[in-house]
């Protein structure tokens, strides 16, 4: 298929309006929309998270986009990498099985970041947020991307590009040429990272939702991209191939919306593991055993739970991203929230040694775009000589295994009780909920800062 599908895509973007989508689409992305700030309201209070708002704050006071669970503003570019970078460091933002990685974090910070300086309604805030979560993940999903490549920040700075492009009001050649721009300007990342706990991981995020809004005021400038920046860059440098096709079968459709199709994180912890702590907790539930009684505990996972094996690893970040050490906290704590991972947690010589009995294996078949297989096998061996069991599909908080909605504000509430208070928190619900007849974000984003 020759580049059309990007004239498709972008028509797309400028055709989305709120009114002529069904209200479980609106509804939904409403909910990423929370969620989303509650990651970044949560993640704002680390402390290299804190210092990163006030850096980028001095270095653009003249700027008028809030920095939230701060005080103080900047330009829209360094508040989106400051927030985005925020919203991912405790690995409780929402992402999609779909696209293959996190589209929210790529898309919200930007847009509300843009739209507050522009003094953009909700509705036109809501409405680029859906059009690029859209694109994005779409990206994404045509992209089969190299096993070394991490998700966060590829085609994502596509998603923050069409954010801004839709709010400064591009036409779509205009959203087709900042595409182009933005996907040339995609960052390139490994997994390296999250595996170390290097915290330039958080920065993925960041650095797309900057590089987006660039990309958006680059276009405007005159500055030209290739014919088919996705395809030239996803199906050779960072990626094995790429399907255009697929980025646009079902565009547009009721029911069809990626942001309708997502999942939410109920656990504070790399995707990779939701099945199988959902596979953990049921067996916890059913068979009520303690981590005394445990011999060995084996894991079925997707190929890449095979390089997410380290049972002692060096601090927060890596113990996101090592199945052992979060089952074994699963097992002994019963939690697998934020402060399941905090440092104290981690070096547990419980944890540590329980970490130790679990054993990763790879199980080609699985897939986690997949929902005719499972996505996790747990298997418990007890001392006395007794064999648990427990497979997952669709994991808690996936669209196909959903959480209520007071679930997703109760997580909101926890997330963001430091930052904002309870009764300002309840207030930014409740805005949040009414988003669409919003006259201007500033009545959302007022709430969001540390003034």
């Amino acid at each position: 298929m020759p580049a059309d599908y990007l004239d498709r895509l972008a028509a797309f973007v400028v055709d989305t309006r709120l009114e002529d989508l069904e209200v479980s689409t609106v509804t939904a992305a409403k909910s990423v929309v929370l969620d989303t700030i509650g990651a970044i309201l949560a993640g704002s209070r680390l402390e290299e998270n804190a210092k990163l708002a006030n850096l980028v704050g001095e270095k653009g006071r003249s700027g008028g986009s809030t920095l939230m669970g701060h005080a103080g503003k900047a330009q829209p570019m360094m508040a989106a990498l400051s927030n985005a970078t925020a919203g991912v460091s405790l690995e409780v933002d929402e992402g999609t099985r779909l696209g293959g990685g996190h589209p929210s974090i790529h898309v919200t910070p930007a847009a509300i970041a843009v739209g507050e300086e522009r003094g953009s309604t909700g509705k036109q805030v809501l409405e680029s947020i859906i059009a690029a979560y859209e694109v994005t993940s779409r990206i994404g999903g045509a992209t089969r991307a190299r096993h070394d490549i991490h998700s966060h920040g590829t085609w994502g700075t596509i998603g923050s590009a069409v954010a801004t492009a839709r709010l400064m009001g591009f036409d779509a050649a205009g959203i087709r040429q900042t595409i182009n721009l933005a996907a040339s300007m995609s960052p390139a990342n490994t997994w390296a990272p999250c595996f170390d706990g290097a915290t330039v991981r958080n920065l993925y995020p960041g650095r797309a939702n900057l590089q987006g809004i660039l990309a958006a005021n680059l276009s405007q400038c005159g500055f030209t991209g290739i014919d088919d920046g996705p395809a030239d860059l996803y199906s050779s440098v960072l990626g094995d191939g790429f399907d255009p096709e697929q980025a646009v079968a079902g565009l547009g459709e009721p029911g069809e919306y990626r942001i309708q199709q997502n999942y939410f994180k109920m656990h504070a912890c790399c995707w990779y593991n939701h099945p199988v702590l959902d596979a953990v907790q049921d067996l916890l539930r059913r068979e009520r055993f303690q981590g005394s009684e445990v011999d060995r505990i084996s894991v079925e996972a997707p190929p890449m739970a095979a390089t997410m094996t380290n049972p002692h690893p060096a601090n927060m970040l890596a113990a996101k991203f090592s199945i052992p050490y979060a089952v074994a906290t699963a097992v002994l704590h019963g939690d697998t929230g934020v402060e399941a991972f905090y440092p104290q947690r981690i070096a547990d010589p419980k944890i540590s040694a329980l970490a130790e009995k679990v054993e990763v294996k790879a199980d080609d078949r699985m897939d986690l775009r997949r929902y005719d297989y499972p996505t996790a096998r747990v298997t418990v061996t007890l001392t006395d000589g007794r064999s648990l069991k427990q497979e997952v599909t669709a994991h808690r908080g996936d669209s196909r295994n959903p959480v209520t909605q007071e679930e997703l504000q109760g997580k909101f509430l926890a997330l963001s009780g430091e930052s904002l208070g309870e009764e300002r928190a309840g207030r930014v619900i409740e805005l949040v909920s009414n988003l669409e007849n919003l006259e201007n974000i500033k009545e959302l984003t007022g709430l969001l800062g540390n003034a």
